[in-house]
């Protein structure tokens, strides 16, 4: 399937072939700077000798705790050169959510971004007894009794000081990690409970990389432009790996707010994105006329933009379609943390608009009885770390069962049409699948986002997201004076008139599959209140349960106030 034993190998063999060219591009002082695949491998080797100088042994685990950033990438490769796992943070996490990954996982040291991530590590020092080291890549005021804390610089003087001697031993340990190897744990986003640490292999990283390069035809010429979280799987392996694989160069957002501003700055070729991107940029231009349509997103991405990867969460049909109508072509895969994550992928050689495309090589797919996903090969992770029950509950004679619900067609296309637990049974006794009418409701452009409820009870309700800019110049249209969002969702006027658009959407589905009532929320649903997951991807229990006791009162009060709002 590839020609490397591990991703180490894989990365020094990039540099290696292509040495000056740039590897990277990322901001100082507000401007792009570059950096060359040979500066690239040559800080991770200093990084590796600081990790083994620090005591780092083949098999240990290293957490990363930090947002995107070029250290990020570069601490990455230093771990896996030292025979040591990483073990990913989401930026966002709490300190308490920190300390139970670092200690479940048994991570012998951390590297953080800055004060604020240092902090929350330091907060929890008590529930840390393995922890011996951290690395800041910033400046940070350490506190009296913590354990040794680094700065990155220091780190790679350090191993810049030590490389002669432990060049070899760096060279010894890639040589000797096999695709065998633990390479990473990555914590789930849990919806209750504890999260599980999904364990990957060298061996299952590189054959999903190696496979979605292959499919997606991955070049050296190709220029992406990175910003989903590398905690997160579906960045770590399509943004990073990939990358290093085919010897594209990746430029790092600044964030999200800045995608479009970073996009004119570097003229990529190449998007890694989730839907929500992509939601949000097709609200912007479906109220105008079709060719200036076309023309304000040319503009928007630039003359070199050849291809838009979505994945992470499901595509709203009507954004693929308006995308393929305006002359760029949006490709949708799928995969999960566990699948390391691609499993399909749609590609411009084989591409068919509302699926999730075909498997990729070396990779099996089958329907269960019941619907179930099921998926087979490389790219299956190992198991949850110190989880044996939870592993042999997914993995069955080889075969993960992803939990989604799909079917594949005669072309071998596959197509998600729900999380198997995720189903509705109303008290009627009506099966629902909620992620199809959340695709219709959003297919509305006053409409972003969508959770749909009614598991238990007579029929079905929804908690909306409106398009609060849109909405808006509807209000001055229907002559509603209004000072502030929350009067805006307030307004009878408004709420009927999205009342009136539900109904309509509605006349699509059957009778029990129609949304009834709905709760409108006068904000965007938040990653950082715990809403969204690092793709932006909807946390549908956590959202019902924070918004149940608001959706329950449709039900008492259906007669007499049919569109409510929350302004919470």
């Amino acid at each position: 399937m590839n020609d490397y034993s591990n991703l180490a190998v894989m990365h020094r063999a990039a540099a290696t072939r292509l040495g000056p060219r740039v590897a990277l591009r990322y901001k100082r002082n507000g401007l792009y700077g570059d950096l060359s695949w040979h500066d690239y491998r040559r800080a991770a080797d200093q990084a590796a000798a600081g990790l083994i100088s620090l005591g780092i042994r083949p098999g240990d685990r290293v957490g990363i705790f930090a947002e995107n950033r070029y250290e990020w990438l570069i601490a990455d490769i230093g771990v896996l050169s030292a025979g040591a796992a990483d073990v990913p943070l989401h930026a966002p996490l709490t300190s308490p959510q920190a300390a139970y990954q670092l200690h479940h996982s048994g991570a012998r040291g951390v590297f953080v971004s800055g004060q604020a991530h240092l902090d929350r590590v330091l907060d929890a020092l008590g529930e840390l007894p393995d922890l011996e080291w951290i690395v800041t890549f910033d400046k940070t005021t350490p506190r009296e009794g913590a354990p040794p804390v680094y700065t990155w610089a220091g780190l790679l003087q350090r191993g810049q000081q030590e490389l002669a001697k432990l060049e070899p031993e760096i060279h010894a340990r890639e040589a000797a990690t096999t695709s065998a190897d633990l390479a990473t744990i990555i914590y789930t986003s849990g919806t209750t409970g504890r999260p599980k640490g999904v364990m990957l292999s060298h061996g299952n990283l590189l054959s999903n990389a190696t496979s979605t390069a292959h499919m997606g035809n991955s070049k050296s010429s190709d220029i992406l432009l990175s910003w989903l979280p590398y905690s997160h799987i579906y960045a770590r392996t399509c943004d990073h790996y990939v990358t290093i694989f085919s010897g594209a160069t990746v430029c790092l957002a600044d964030s999200v707010d800045t995608l479009l501003l970073n996009i004119a700055e570097t003229q990529p070729t190449d998007l890694t994105s989730v839907p929500r991107f992509y939601e949000k940029v097709w609200s912007a231009v479906e109220p105008l006329p079709p060719e200036v349509r076309t023309a304000h997103l040319k503009a928007m991405f630039g003359t070199r933009m050849r291809r838009f990867s979505s994945g992470g969460a499901p595509l709203p049909k009507h954004v693929g379609k308006g995308f393929e109508q305006s002359g760029l072509i949006l490709l949708e895969g799928y995969g999960l943390t566990e699948s390391s994550p691609v499993i399909s992928f749609n590609s411009f050689d084989a591409c068919k608009m509302g699926t999730v495309g075909k498997a990729l090589d070396h990779v099996e797919i089958k329907i269960a009885d019941d619907g179930e996903i099921l998926t087979r090969g490389p790219h299956v992770m190992q198991g949850y770390w110190k989880d044996p029950e939870a592993t042999h509950a997914v993995l069955v004679d080889g075969w993960l069962h992803t939990g989604d619900v799909g079917t594949i067609d005669e072309d071998g296309y596959l197509s998600i049409t729900d999380r198997k637990k995720d189903l509705i049974i109303t008290s009627g006794g009506k099966n629902i699948a909620p992620s199809e009418l959340e695709r219709l409701l959003t297919s509305d452009p006053f409409i972003d986002q969508a959770v749909v409820y009614g598991d238990g009870r007579p029929f079905v309700s929804a908690l909306i997201v409106p398009n609060l800019g849109l909405l808006a110049e509807k209000a001055r249209e229907l002559g509603t004076t209004l000072d502030a969002e929350n009067d805006l969702i307030q307004s009878q006027a408004i709420r009927q008139f999205l009342g009136d658009r539900v109904a309509k959407l509605m006349e699509q589905v059957s009778k029990p599959e129609r949304v009834k009532e709905i709760l409108i929320l006068g904000r965007a649903l938040q990653a950082s209140d715990d809403e969204l997951t690092a793709t932006h991807k909807v946390r549908r229990r956590h959202v019902i349960s924070k918004f149940e006791n608001a959706l329950k009162a449709l039900y008492e009060k259906s007669d007499t106030a049919k569109f409510n709002a929350c302004s919470e």
